[in-house]
C-alpha cells in the first residue's frame, strides 16, 4: 500500500512538472509590455490579414468596459483601402525631420475604432483598456502596432456607417524597427527620439512614479 500510494504521488509530482515546462514558453505579460512599443516603419513583405484583425479584436469581448456600455465598434482596413488611408495619417510628431512612415514601410493595415455615443470621459476609459489590450495581442501574435489620433476624421468618417464616431485609429503590421527603454528622472526630457538607427523611449523610473 505504502509503495503503491508513493508510487502514485511521483507519478502525480512528475506529471505536474511536464505541464510547468509546457508553459514555460507563454509569454509574460512584462514581455508583452516591453515589446509594445510604437511602431512607425513595417516590413512590407508581412500583411496582415481580415482574420488576423479579428483576432485582435476579439479581445474587446473579455476586457473591462466603464459601466459595462460596450459603445466601442471596429472597422478594419487592409490590402488597398489601407493603402490609401495612409495619407490621411500623421505619425512622429517629435521627429519632424523625418517622413514617417517611411516610404515603402507603410502599415498592413488599420483598425478604426469608433464610437456609438459622442466621446466622453467613459468613452475614453474604454477606448484606453480598448487599444493597449489590442496592442498586446498584436505583440502575442507577432505584430506591432501605434495608437493614432492625428487622422483626418472626416476621411475616417466615410468609411464607417451614419452615427459612428472615429475616435482612434490603430496602425499595424510587423515592425522593422529597433526600440530601447530608457529609465529616466521624473524632471528629464521625456521626449523620443532616434539615434543609429534606434528609437529611444523615456519612461519615469519606478522611484519617481511612487508617491511618498
Amino acid at each position: 500500500m505504502a509503495d503503491n500510494y508513493l508510487g502514485k504521488k511521483m507519478e502525480d509530482l512528475a506529471s505536474r512538472k511536464k505541464v510547468v515546462r509546457a508553459k514555460s514558453n507563454v509569454k509574460s505579460l512584462d514581455t508583452l509590455l516591453l515589446r509594445n512599443r510604437s511602431c512607425r516603419g513595417w516590413d512590407p513583405s508581412v500583411k496582415v490579414t481580415e482574420e488576423d484583425l479579428r483576432k485582435i479584436v476579439a479581445v474587446n469581448t473579455m476586457i473591462p468596459s466603464a459601466k459595462n456600455q460596450q459603445v466601442l465598434r471596429f472597422k478594419f482596413l487592409t490590402g488597398k483601402k489601407a493603402s490609401d488611408f495612409c495619407k490621411f495619417i500623421k505619425l512622429g510628431a517629435l521627429l519632424p525631420e523625418l517622413t514617417l512612415p517611411p516610404k515603402g514601410m507603410e502599415p498592413s493595415a488599420f483598425i478604426i475604432i469608433c464610437s456609438t455615443i459622442a466621446e466622453n470621459k467613459w468613452v475614453d476609459m474604454d477606448l484606453g483598456i480598448a487599444a493597449q489590450s489590442m496592442l498586446l495581442k498584436a505583440v502575442e501574435m507577432g505584430y506591432a502596432g501605434i495608437c493614432i489620433g492625428a487622422f483626418n476624421k472626416a476621411e475616417a468618417q466615410k468609411l464607417v456607417p451614419e452615427g459612428l464616431e472615429p475616435v482612434l485609429v490603430i496602425a499595424l503590421g510587423k515592425s522593422a524597427e529597433k526600440y530601447q527603454i530608457l529609465h529616466i528622472a521624473e524632471d528629464e526630457n521625456h521626449n523620443y527620439f532616434r539615434e543609429n538607427g534606434i528609437h529611444y523611449i523615456p519612461k519615469v523610473r519606478i522611484e519617481d512614479l511612487i508617491i511618498d
